[in-house]
């Protein structure tokens, strides 16, 4: 047995399916997916040409949001395409990172070899879900911007002969684009890491007292996180879509 604080930044292995890692963070990820299914499916089937409050406000907000992305990237066409993966990402993160601190996450588990291993964990916590989840939008980011501008014209901005300052310019902007994959999967981690590991420490020196405040902080910290995680996916996109001397 172990005391005092263990703090595990892997996620913790609890079988295989298919010679495949099951892991308490993958566990949690289809828990977070089936929530969102079945409330979106329950949800949309709740809507109908007369809105009731409930549906108004969600107009509303939808509405508002697609008209900012719209004038944000100048195209009410683009945006309406790109609403279903913002959405669908900022709901993912903002469920997984409230989710963290819920009864039974972290601290349900069993037993192997005398170390405690719990059955679930917030997936915004383990690093590999972050980095799935920049994988993802950096792909997004970087076809936007070809399919809007073409291939050729997209390629200027990494790749420009017309001089010396302009070739170094687009390799730095090549190197700063791979770079958003780190920085996409490690402020997202990080920040939902640190505040598991705080809580954990403040209830191990002052417990009953001192959790209670940083969890609603945290909790709020996660609405935080999935809002900068949607906006700098949108900032790159619009980035990606300007014509190359306007991006440098």
């Amino acid at each position: 047995m172990h005391s005092g604080i263990e703090v595990i930044l892997k996620a913790e292995q609890l079988g295989t399916l298919f010679g495949l890692p099951i892991t308490n963070s993958l566990i949690m990820t289809w828990i977070v997916g089936a929530i969102l299914i079945i409330g979106a499916y329950f949800i949309g089937r709740s809507f109908s040409l007369k809105p009731n409050k409930l549906q108004a406000g969600l107009e509303w907000i939808f509405s508002s949001a697609t008209d900012y992305v719209a004038e944000l990237l100048e195209s009410e066409t683009l945006a309406r395409r790109l609403m279903p993966l913002l959405t669908t990402v900022f709901l993912f993160i903002l469920l997984s990172n409230e989710l963290e601190f819920s009864p039974g996450i972290g601290s349900l588990g069993l037993m192997r070899e005398g170390v405690f291993m719990p059955l679930l964990r917030a997936p915004t916590s383990d690093l590999n879900t972050t980095l799935a989840l920049a994988v993802i939008v950096v792909i997004v980011i970087e076809m936007t911007g070809v399919l809007t501008l073409g291939v050729l014209k997209y390629g200027k901005k990494y790749l420009n002969f017309s001089s010396p300052i302009g070739f170094a310019a687009g390799l730095i902007e090549l190197v700063s684009n791979l770079g958003r994959l780190i920085s996409f999967s490690f402020r997202l981690f990080g920040n939902i890491f640190a505040g598991e590991v705080m809580v954990a420490v403040a209830g191990y020196f002052l417990p009953y007292v001192l959790p209670a405040p940083l969890m609603g902080f945290e909790m709020f910290i996660g609405v935080i996180q999935a809002l900068v995680f949607v906006m700098l996916t949108l900032f790159f996109v619009k980035l990606s879509i300007m014509e190359p001397h306007e991006a440098h």
